[in-house]
């Protein structure tokens, strides 16, 4: 959620009234919004850059409020408070107009073809006879930051323009031309420059260097002239000196350039909405016309009102609220939307304003009706059916395979499901066009840039990053690949698929061989053509050749396995032999992978099954045995209580991994309900209760934990010569003597038992540190690196990689504890030396 950081006197004094923090935060909550912080200038520059840097800095006290990321109009405070006020019904939601100039044509922007190639659409419009303010003036600047951030998603759809109009004349032209033809004097600086050269000036800045890469790769720049050949612009990196806003600025002359045309109207009306309250005549807007290259004239901004009906029945059954359709017309006009009970049946016309573009469908009118009724209003109910939860028969089948493959000697590896085309192309000897690979439209970084259709490299890269580690390396993984299928509503599907691979001086195709016919006995698929499993030789660029053969099972190919190719080998920069496997496991479920999770259980259903009701307690259910003496201790007394709350303080059950008849044979002892402070036991307690219904069905105990209350009696009671015990104890008090030191005993044991240490979780990471240029210095680049330190971090071998134009990158690995340190965590520790590090990428991942 996007965080606006507004004065907190300037906030209470547009709103009319002055709030404690609490109460303010309180509205916040009503609203739908969050008071995330309350901070000031200096403590915020204290907090990042140290004490002394914030000794000159100002104590104003300031409001972090987080808001909803598509609500685009409360990313300033005069949207803030707008909105706010409208909510408490102390102001009515202006009207936006958009108007013709007083004299004379409206601006005109002129668009030629040549920006295709690069940025095609724009839009513009006027705010006439502004008055600014430094609080103002500060606003302005900061909304076009945050907009920028957010809906424009780095400048990478939209850019921002905004001139001093009366320092420029129309009409303007934009156009695009090869950065050696471009030079202007850009903002801030005292000197022209040639396009290419602001952006050799610009890689070094901290704020203008994220938008490079937007367009420096393209052939032409846009740029943005007026009649008198000054240059406004040039988007999405700078604006020129000459057209900046001052103070003293009267008209504002805006333009925004796009790759999407939509998201560039909502910005601009966005721009134009918040700030033209301060124009001469409030909430007013000078049209500019926009000149196509096909001819076409467009005039902006549009500042459209459009109306949607929809029933308040439909409201009040989303929301669990019975409210008449006056009050929810009411409630909507409150969130500016204006809104009226057309008088057709339950009917609600509502009027959706320029400023609320993320209202799409009739559920966001929903939601907003229900943030003016207060969450908190809304009366808890109970679901009137009952839902069955199960587990999803394809993961279902994938955790039974992972359990047995571990235990047939496999580690299994966990990888991104994300990963460079050169991964699934032509490292795997395959043309990309012919993968059916789902491609990332803006990709952060070159190794994300398609969704994976095999799980191969990402195996591979594992084994690269591990080298070192004892042979044989044998990993698998079972996970979903990504293809395109346009059968599908979105284009694509899921696919899970069994990978597995062995790495030694010998290729091992035997070993590979062998660990398909264990999954297949595992499926309970037997070797034979038709009706079972069989594999046949096949051709594939990835694998070697006559070292291929293809899966066939009930006759339908599922996969492929053999010894990988020599070149596949060295393009993953390995040097030995490779078996690897890889087959489709959703055939093996027998019906299609994409069932519905849930399904609601009709009230029929719940009589049939007799469910209990509230007024049913489960322990009725249930006959408890008489013995209540168990290997922990007595369940009669607070001893063995705790003994078995300490048994279960790292255990879900009393055996194994899933409930069975031991479970319910020790809940049978405890003669009632455990106390809340014995909290394992309790949680134990509670999960097994559920599960007294289907007690017959849970699998036999594999041993003994609740004892006799008695000792069983002779075979031989009717005899009594034979009842006389030679080793016996004539002391009755001596037996149950030895009898409570055996149950301390065992008692004892299972609490030393449960207090032995749990297997640290850790894995190996490689890390990808990438410098700013060939000039950087690599090694104070490590040391920097080196200096991250952290409980749980342990840094290990490092080197430098090629990258490309004399420069090098930092690999560098390191295990890591998972329970304390994440990849996240570890990315922007180092990416805060700004100095040296320009990004960090995660090489390899594998779990240890």
């Amino acid at each position: 959620m996007p965080t606006v950081g507004v004065n907190r006197d300037l906030l209470f004094r547009a709103l009319g009234r002055t709030y404690t923090d609490e109460e303010f935060d309180e509205l916040c909550f009503e609203f739908g919004l969050e008071l995330d912080e309350i901070t000031s200038e200096k403590e915020l520059i204290s907090k990042e850059q140290g004490d002394s840097k914030a000794s000159g800095a100002s104590d104003v006290i300031l409001y972090k409020i987080d808001v909803p990321a598509n609500r685009y109009d409360l990313l300033c405070l005069e949207g803030l408070v707008r909105g706010l006020q409208v909510f408490k019904n102390k102001l009515d939601a202006p009207r936006y107009t958009r108007v013709s100039p007083v004299s004379g044509q409206p601006q005109r922007l002129i668009i030629t073809k040549e920006t295709a190639a690069v940025r095609p659409h724009a839009v513009a419009a006027v705010l006439r006879n502004i008055t600014f303010t430094q609080e103002r003036y500060d606003s302005f600047i900061e909304l076009q930051e945050k907009l920028h951030q957010n809906i424009c998603r780095k400048r990478s759809l939209v850019a921002i323009g905004t001139h001093d109009l009366d320092t420029i004349s129309g009409p303007f032209t934009y156009t695009a031309k090869p950065p050696g033809d471009i030079c202007f004097k850009p903002l801030n600086q005292t000197k022209e420059y040639t396009a290419t050269q602001l952006m050799s000036l610009y890689k070094s800045d901290s704020h203008l260097k994220h938008y490079l890469h937007i367009i420096e790769d393209k052939p032409v720049y846009p740029i943005i002239y007026d009649s008198n050949g000054i240059v406004l612009s040039m988007p999405p990196i700078i604006n020129g000196d000459h057209t900046k806003i001052t103070l003293k600025t009267k008209n504002v002359f805006i333009e925004c350039t796009a790759t999407d045309l939509t998201k560039a109207k909502i910005v601009l009306d966005m721009m134009v909405t918040m700030f033209s309250q301060y124009c001469s005549k409030p909430f007013t807007v000078e049209e500019a016309e926009v000149v196509c290259p096909d001819g076409r004239i467009c005039t902006y901004p549009e500042l459209a009102y459009r109306k949607e009906r929809l029933s308040s029945e439909f409201i009040n059954h989303k929301v669990g609220i019975n409210e008449s359709t006056e009050n929810i017309a009411q409630l909507l006009t409150r969130m500016c939307l204006l809104s009226r009970a057309t008088g057709v049946g339950d009917e609600i016309e509502v009027e959706i304003p320029p400023t609320r573009s993320d209202v799409i469908h009739a559920c966001d009118i929903m939601e907003d009706a229900a943030i003016a009724y207060g969450f908190n209003n809304i009366t808890r109910t109970t679901p009137r059916t009952y839902t069955v939860a199960n587990q999803f028969p394809l993961n279902k089948l994938t955790e039974l395979l992972r359990q047995d493959l571990a235990a047939a000697g496999f580690t299994e590896a966990l990888n991104f499901a994300l990963c460079s085309q050169e991964d699934i192309g032509d490292k795997l000897g395959k043309k990309i066009s012919e993968t059916r690979a789902v491609h990332i439209s803006n990709p952060k970084t070159a190794e994300f840039q398609v969704a994976r259709t095999t799980l191969l490299p990402g195996l591979l890269k594992t084994i690269a990053a591990n080298r070192k580690m004892p042979l044989p390396l044998k990993l698998f993984e079972i996970s979903d690949v990504v293809l395109k299928d346009d059968t599908k509503d979105v284009g694509a599907r899921n696919s899970r698929r069994f990978c597995a691979v062995y790495y030694n001086k010998s290729p091992g195709f035997e070993v590979i061989h062998g660990l398909l016919d264990r999954a297949m006995q595992l499926l309970e698929v037997k070797s034979a053509r038709g009706d079972g499993y069989h594999i046949q030789a096949a051709d594939d660029s990835t694998f070697f050749p006559g070292r291929c053969a293809e899966v066939f099972v009930h006759g339908k190919s599922v996969g492929r396995l053999g010894v990988l190719h020599p070149d596949v080998i060295n393009r993953f920069e390995l040097t030995m032999p490779c078996s690897a496997l890889e087959i489709d496991i959703e055939p093996f479920l027998g019906h299609t992978a994409e069932t519905l999770l849930t399904h609601d259980v009709p009230m029929q259903e719940v009589v049939r099954h007799k469910f209990p009701t509230l007024h049913e307690p489960p322990q009725a259910l249930v006959s408890h045995p008489a013995s209540t003496k168990t290997i922990f201790g007595d369940m009669s007394t607070s001893v063995g209580l705790k003994a078995l709350n300490d048994f279960l303080a790292d255990k879900s059950y009393i055996e194994g991994f899933a409930a069975s008849q031991a479970d319910t044979a020790v809940f049978d002892a405890i003669p009632s309900a455990p106390s809340s402070n014995l909290c394992h036991l309790m949680r134990w307690y509670n999960h097994i209760q559920s599960f007294l219904r289907e007690r017959p069905s849970l699998p036999l105990a594999k041993g003994q934990f609740v004892l006799p209350s008695t000792p069983p009696p002779s075979s031989n009671a009717n005899d009594n010569d034979d009842d006389f015990d030679l080793f016996g104890s004539d002391d009755e008090e001596e037996s149950e003597e030895a009898a409570r030191i055996k149950e301390q005993r065992l008692a004892e044991y299972a609490a030393k038992k449960s207090k032995k240490p749990a297997l640290i979780a850790k894995s190996s990471i490689l890390l990808d540190v990438k410098p700013w240029d060939d000039e950087t210095d690599m090694a104070k680049l490590e040391e920097c690196v080196r200096s991250v330190t952290m409980d749980g971090l342990l840094w290990g071998q490092s080197k430098l990689v090629p990258v490309g134009y004399g420069i090098k990158k930092l690999q560098i690995g390191c295990v890591v504890e998972d329970d304390k340190v994440g990849t996240d965590l570890l990315e922007e520790a180092i990416t805060a030396f700004e100095e040296y590090v320009q990004s960090v990428d995660v090489a390899a991942f594998n779990k240890i």
